[in-house]
């Protein structure tokens, strides 16, 4: 390799294989190879995602400071400083991710606002810290002020108890050029200022507000709003509105059918998501009912994408007028809708729509013959069926009929070791499969999942087992043996899982050079796993390992010298001990710095 021409090595070999892991692992085969991939590529790079890894100041500089050319950046900042990014903050910068910043206060707005006047893309989101929300506003003038440019503008502070106040007067700063907008958390009351602000000029030569895309996660959800939004932001083509009441809302201060009409408005409409959350209180839309579905139906015929979380008193009839009216709609998503059953979906033969992405989330009613009326649509990529407890083996010969299903998520079904076997034959390429919860599979079903010669064993790269009590290290050593494309897996708070399956899980991508390397484990609350085990996050094993939950585990009962030297030893490896899900995306901003 090192006697090839330079020339033929950038132009045949590096510039064609540009993906970034790639590129690094060739790096290490030569001398020669990393010299032209530190000058001859990386410096030309115009984007690069480090989302997936939590990495220190030290690594990021020495990443960092290899590219000369970036104008998009995404970064996991949970374990960097607001100083760390300064260095990297330049005009050529358009657009920028900075994804769970713990540590980072809102004073890295004002450095984006002064380092960056050509930014176009925005998002950050910030732990609350409880300072006084008047600076958080202060900051966020000052860099949308700086930044004339921009389009797409997402902002979100996460927190037990953050001061939705926070985002109060935003209206008055943002730039005209401002398409998408998405702020989190927002008091209803500002967002109805919000709201009227942008609104769109009757005037067509005027320069005024051309917002597109608004998702605001809100005290509370009204008809006020609404009408707020339908009579001032008529092109919007996406409205996602998610509120967290603490609770029951007033009469006049809630979401009606009325509502829903004024939707019909925004005659651009194509993604719509109303969810209210049962985060701080067991509430839900109780005002709305199968006439607000009728109105909504067929006033937005154009709809594309529908969620809806909360709809407790929505019927089959409702629900149904969706799925025969809406003829272009792909994504169909319903939560803790109570009333919703088999019904809605009998004549969905007929209905002209075709999915591509079902969710059906804790409806207790939907069964196995809801999953086979859906079955019809041969476009289905996504099926989660999370918490319909009545979903069983006898609908799933149907779902493995399904050529381009990719993800499929059975949380809390009916599942038997018999229904894995009928997956496991099938020709469905799924890549996702959750099956958390369901308490009748055993290590059998996992040996018939894959290894019954079906095209899921050649595709699947995320598994979730998490919660099953028929799981153990028989189990664990079928995935770590025959999973070689699995590089997610989540078996928490198995058992019966002990030290033997995880070294089987360390080692076995040293001994099959075809299989894939485990990037994210998930052995939460596993109580079978000694403190021993700790070693075996050591170097060489677990090669590839970027995250691994190990709470509530004689893990963490390991003295902290042990644990200091593995994070030193692996910058790249994050070991949470929060229990947290999969790579803490819902969990970051309460950890401890």
């Amino acid at each position: 390799m090192d006697g090839l021409p330079s020339c033929l090595i950038n132009e045949e070999i590096l510039w064609k294989m540009l993906d970034l892991q790639t590129l690094c692992t060739v790096a290490c085969v030569s001398k020669s190879l990393r010299f032209s991939v530190d000058t001859e590529v990386l410096p030309y790079l115009d984007s690069l995602d480090l989302s997936i890894v939590s990495i220190d100041e030290h690594a990021l500089y020495h990443i960092l400071s290899r590219f000369k050319s970036l104008n998009t950046l995404t970064l996991n900042c949970q374990r960097l400083y607001g100083s760390s990014l300064l260095p990297f903050l330049a005009p050529q910068i358009q657009q920028l991710n900075l994804f769970s910043c713990s540590l980072l206060s809102s004073s890295v707005l004002n450095s984006i606002g002064t380092n960056c006047p050509f930014l176009r893309v925005l998002a950050v989101e910030f732990a609350d810290h409880g300072s006084p929300p008047i600076l958080f506003r202060k900051n966020v003038a000052y860099m949308l002020n700086k930044c004339q440019y921009l389009e797409r503008l997402s902002l979100k502070i996460k927190g037990t108890e953050v001061d939705a106040s926070a985002f109060q007067s935003i209206e008055f700063s943002l730039p005209r050029s401002i398409k998408f907008l998405k702020l989190k958390p927002m008091l209803e009351n500002n967002a109805i200022h919000l709201a009227n602000r942008l609104s769109v000029s009757k005037s067509p030569s005027s320069s005024g507000f051309v917002l597109q895309f608004l998702s605001l996660l809100l005290d509370v959800i009204t008809d006020r709003l609404l009408v707020a939004i339908a009579n001032s932001l008529p092109l919007l083509v996406e409205l996602h509105l998610e509120d967290r009441p603490d609770k029951e809302p007033l009469p006049g201060l809630d979401l009606t059918n009325g509502g829903l009409h004024f939707l019909g408005s925004c005659h651009f409409l194509t993604d719509l998501s109303l969810k209210r959350s049962r985060q701080n209180y067991q509430g839900s839309f109780k005002r709305i009912n199968d006439m607000g579905m009728f109105l909504l139906s067929q006033r937005c015929k154009a709809l594309e994408s529908v969620r809806l979380s909360g709809f407790s008193k929505v019927s089959d009839a409702g629900f149904a007028s969706l799925l025969h009216t809406c003829q272009k709609l792909k994504k169909f998503e319903v939560r803790n809708a109570f009333l919703l059953s088999d019904l809605a979906f009998h004549d969905l033969i007929q209905a002209p729509c075709t999915l591509v992405e079902v969710r059906l989330l804790s409806c207790g009613l939907i069964t196995s013959e809801t999953v086979k009326k859906l079955a019809f649509s041969r476009s289905l990529e996504v099926l989660d069926l999370c918490g319909c407890k009545s979903v069983a083996d006898s609908c799933l010969s149907s779902i493995s009929c399904l050529q381009r299903l990719t993800t499929l998520n059975l949380t809390g079904a009916d599942i038997t070791d018999s229904g894995l076997s009928v997956i496991g034959q099938g020709n469905t390429p799924i890549s996702y499969l959750c099956l958390r919860g369901c308490k009748r599979i055993t290590d059998k079903g996992i040996s018939f999942l894959l290894c019954g010669g079906g095209a899921i064993a050649q595709t699947l790269s995320s598994l979730d087992l998490g919660y099953m009590p028929g799981i153990s290290d028989n189990g664990i050593l079928t995935i770590a043996t025959f999973g070689r494309e699995i590089t997610e897996l989540c078996i928490r708070s198995c058992f019966y899982v002990t030290d033997l399956a995880m070294r089987a899980l360390a080692t076995k991508r040293r001994s099959q050079d075809r299989s894939k390397q485990l990037c994210r484990v998930d052995v939460f609350n596993c109580v079978g796993l000694s403190a021993d085990a700790l070693k075996l996050l050591r170097k060489p094993l677990f090669r590839g390992l970027r995250w691994i939950g190990i709470g509530k585990t004689h893990l963490t009962s390991k003295e902290d010298t042990m644990i200091t030297e593995i994070q030193k030893e692996r910058p790249w490896l994050t070991l949470c001990m929060d229990g947290c899900e999969m790579q803490c995306h819902d969990g970051w901003q309460f950890h401890s710095p």
